[in-house]
């Protein structure tokens, strides 16, 4: 465990906004929750990877770097694996292990960023996986009653880039621990379903797709559309798919023809970056923010933006769609 003060927050979130960090904790085992539980009864900051955070302001709150290391095979039959992630772990990092070892799953979510804790509070997705698909078990902390939960899948409230950690236990818990059950390949059911993957397969002239080759035609898509955080700020989608009434759809298609969208149950899923594009913000640049080039979804920092310079443009966009479109958009990034 490393307490550090009075620290800059550029290098701890994906849009490099700077602001000053107060006091910071880096927990380099979950264990040493034990120690601090005293501090995590009042409000606590938890930043993974800070890739799908926005930080507008200076946080005087105590900040806590999730940074455990760890990744394990803890039960497996002739089809399954039952696989024990710690929380610090980069998840990507995670999708390649996976890969490697040929276990199935989670191909599709390759090149998320952030770290494995925080995957399931939002329960990140891609290309037609999420990781509900997966998740077995996690384990949480709970900074009040300083004890260390154990949830299953169901109890967990998965939805659309939703859990009850974004809900009714927003801030309750610290994610310590995730458990997935990845299939071993010759019983793993390859999900080439979006047809970005499957445009990629037939250019490579690919007809009976590996999880390797899944995984690399993912890579190959993520790496054209969106940018590298390293290279320019960002947080990768900054606003979820829109899912609304069939009622709804059938107006706004008779209008766009050509209007990308998707099941979703009874409703249907329209995609952000398509409505924001109709907009004008593809490429748009506003003083050093603005929407990245290739992909209209993705607001940028071009360099000095501030988290409100980057507040103030998704505002702009999302009464851009509304007037359009008259369709809601929601962050799906968290706005400190």
């Amino acid at each position: 465990m490393i307490i550090e003060n009075q620290l800059s927050s550029k290098p701890y979130n994906s849009f490099s906004a700077d602001v000053d960090l107060q006091t910071v904790i880096t927990l380099n085992q979950k264990e040493e929750l034990f120690l601090i539980s005293d501090i995590l009864k009042n409000d606590v900051k938890v930043i993974g990877g800070g890739s799908n955070i926005l930080l507008t302001r200076d946080i005087n709150e105590t900040v806590l770097l999730i940074d455990t290391k760890g990744i394990e095979v803890i039960k497996e039959s002739d089809a399954y694996v039952l696989v024990s992630i710690a929380a610090g772990e980069v998840w990507h990092d995670v999708v390649v292990w996976a890969v490697e070892n040929n276990f199935g799953g989670i191909e599709n979510l390759s090149l998320i960023p952030g770290k494995t804790g925080a995957a399931p509070i939002q329960n990140i997705g891609a290309y037609g996986v999420e990781i509900k698909d997966v998740l077995h078990s996690l384990k949480a902390f709970h900074k009040q009653e300083g004890v260390e939960y154990i949830f299953q899948n169901k109890e967990c409230a998965f939805g659309y880039r939703d859990s009850h950690f974004k809900g009714q236990w927003k801030g309750q818990f610290i994610i310590t621990e995730v458990v997935l059950k990845l299939t071993k390949e010759g019983h793993h059911k390859i999900n080439s379903s979006y047809g970005a993957i499957q445009s990629v397969l037939e250019r490579k002239a690919i007809d009976q797709p590996s999880i390797k080759d899944i995984s690399d035609a993912v890579i190959e898509i993520r790496q054209s559309k969106l940018p590298d955080p390293k290279v320019i700020g960002n947080a990768g989608s900054f606003f979820k798919n829109p899912i609304i009434e069939k009622e709804q759809f059938e107006k706004i298609l008779d209008q766009h023809p050509h209007m990308p969208s998707y099941p979703a149950g009874e409703k249907v899923k329209l995609a952000a970056g398509w409505l924001i594009d109709q907009c004008g913000w593809k490429g748009k640049r506003v003083g050093d923010t603005g929407t990245h080039k290739h992909q209209a979804l993705v607001i940028v920092n071009h360099g000095n933006a501030t988290g409100d310079d980057i507040l103030s443009v998704s505002k702009q966009i999302q009464l851009d769609v509304k007037s359009k479109f008259d369709i809601d958009l929601q962050p799906e990034v968290n706005i400190w």
